[in-house]
């Protein structure tokens, strides 16, 4: 019987040489593929020497490191449920994904051991381990006794393999249950699609809590038998001095705007890089062409979301279809089928926009124990309501206009605040904008911009609504205009519009 473990695919891909590296990190370690084969192995041991459920989940609230990314690995090969947390979760948040997932084992940093122990224990939770940056911690001490030889478990591509929480801007997280399958299918589509070959090598500068840098980045590399630069945070600067070693590198849109803001990015720095990827949150036509002149490289933008892994992509080549096209997230992957339908569940003509929906290998199996939610967001036929609203053209290309939360209806009409963010965004002295709807007694609710100056740059709040004016319909138009100094950010770069919209909610009250 095939077994369908994304573990042993992954390791089916690692290289005949196994003594290479697999991972160099930026304090000088170098782990071969050796090393990550029996670190996996001694770790996936551990696990079963707890005598787990079948199907236990095993939480991790930890700090970036090669150990953390072979404890993700080993999870899957002993056939267990990853459940990553990010960093950046408060008690109050880790007690609700505590007693929602009940966790068999917790992993979290020492720093953190005191009180994250207290809310495991206090739901059920038997086993808690830490997990230090700097190769400590109970985890690894328990693993150094383990054997470092381990028959993968055998898994259906059906299987649970992990659960990530959406971020929950509007009630409580969810957790989507992602399958080995559709893990698997996603990743051997992206290392055709984006043309991945040997000797490429991956900068890996992305949190490992995150669809994107655990998934999409770290399963490309992997896939391919890559070997990864490995970077524990984003610095703009080191990321410059690895770029001539590497070829891909992945990121969220702020991280360009971080690179292109070092005076040494140029394209003697990039002259090794075979493919630059944005995605998590949208990228500026600014950033798109900016980084064009200065590189010669045109950036890949895709689309994909917690509970579906990646669903579009910008073609690699031209062969695919046309051109890296800025301000879209490009086609439907292979394998994705994606349609745009409006509210009344209609399927819509080319270029209308309405709400997209996903149907594909790489869909999720549902919101963990969620089954009336699972069911109000799939469509009798079987896709996804992804919940972001956009557009197709006549060539295929996609653009997603936003999310369907935060569509604002004023005076019965729609306004659609990527489509007014981008009309702000071309104005002169404008960083950055973003447009959330606030309630208003005439209108239901109305738009408010919130808009961040260039460097160097003055702008006035009446004159930004006075050239929107000659520019868009009067409905489109904002009703007041803030300059702040930055907008409110998550950890992978996305506009906090719910901290907005709770800032701005009383203004017209």
């Amino acid at each position: 019987m095939k077994n369908n473990n994304l573990f042993a695919a992954l390791r089916a891909a690692f290289p005949k040489n196994l003594d290479a590296a697999a991972v160099e990190t930026d304090s000088g370690l170098v782990y071969s593929w050796c090393d990550l084969e029996r670190a996996t192995a001694m770790m996936a041991n551990l696990l079963e020497s707890l005598h787990l459920p079948a199907g236990a989940r095993v939480a991790v609230q930890v700090e970036k490191s090669v150990e953390a990314m072979v404890l993700y690995l080993a999870t899957l090969r002993a056939g267990y449920v990853f459940l990553p947390l990010n960093t950046a979760y408060q008690s109050s948040e880790i007690e609700y994904f505590v007693s929602n997932a009940e966790p068999a084992v917790v992993v979290c940093s020492s720093k953190n051991f005191g009180w994250v122990s207290k809310i495991a224990f206090k739901a059920g939770t038997q086993n808690v381990f830490t997990l230090d940056d700097d190769r400590t911690g109970s985890l690894l001490e328990r693993a150094a006794h383990c054997s470092d030889q381990h028959m993968v478990a055998v898994k259906q591509a059906d299987d649970l393999a992990a659960i990530l929480y959406t971020s929950g801007t509007t009630g409580r997280s969810k957790g989507a249950m992602l399958s080995h399958g559709n893990m698997l299918s996603n990743a051997l589509v992206l290392k055709d699609y984006w043309g991945w070959q040997p000797g490429d090598v991956l900068i890996h500068a992305l949190p490992i809590f995150h669809v994107h840098g655990l998934f999409v980045a770290l399963h490309g590399a992997l896939i391919n038998g890559s070997k990864m630069i490995w970077l524990s945070r984003f610095d703009p600067a080191l990321v410059l001095e690895k770029l001539p070693e590497a070829t891909v590198f992945m990121g969220v849109p702020t991280l360009y705007v971080r690179l292109l803001a070092e005076p040494g990015l140029d394209r003697h720095a990039v002259r090794n890089m075979r493919l630059f990827v944005a995605g998590s949150a949208p990228l500026l036509i600014e950033t798109f062409t900016d980084w064009q002149a200065r590189t010669g490289h045109t950036i890949l933008e895709r689309y994909g979301m917690s509970e579906t892994a990646m669903l579009t992509s910008n073609p690699y080549e031209p062969s695919q279809g046309g051109e890296r096209r800025g301000g879209t997230v490009g086609f439907a992957l292979p394998g994705v089928d994606l349609r745009v339908h409006g509210e009344d569940d209609k399927p819509l003509a080319t270029g209308e926009i309405g709400g997209i929906q996903v149907k594909g290998p790489n869909i999720f199996k549902g919101y963990w124990r969620m089954p009336e939610k699972t069911a109000e967001e799939f469509t009798s036929d079987g896709y996804f309501k992804t919940g972001d609203i956009g557009k197709i053209d006549d060539r295929g290309y996609i653009t997603i206009v936003g999310r369907s939360k935060d569509l604002i209806i004023s005076g019965g009409y729609n306004v659609y605040p990527a489509e007014i963010e981008g009309y702000i965004n071309d104005l002169p002295g404008v960083a950055e904008s973003a447009l959330v709807g606030v309630p208003h007694p005439d209108f239901g609710e109305v738009g408010v911009a919130v808009v961040v100056a260039k460097a160097g740059a003055t702008l006035d709040a009446g004159a930004i609504l006075g050239a929107l004016k000659s520019q868009l319909a009067n409905f489109k138009i904002p009703k007041q205009c803030f300059v702040v100094e930055e907008l409110p950010r998550n950890i992978m770069g996305k506009v906090q519009k719910n901290l907005l919209r709770n800032q701005h909610k009383a203004f017209f009250a």
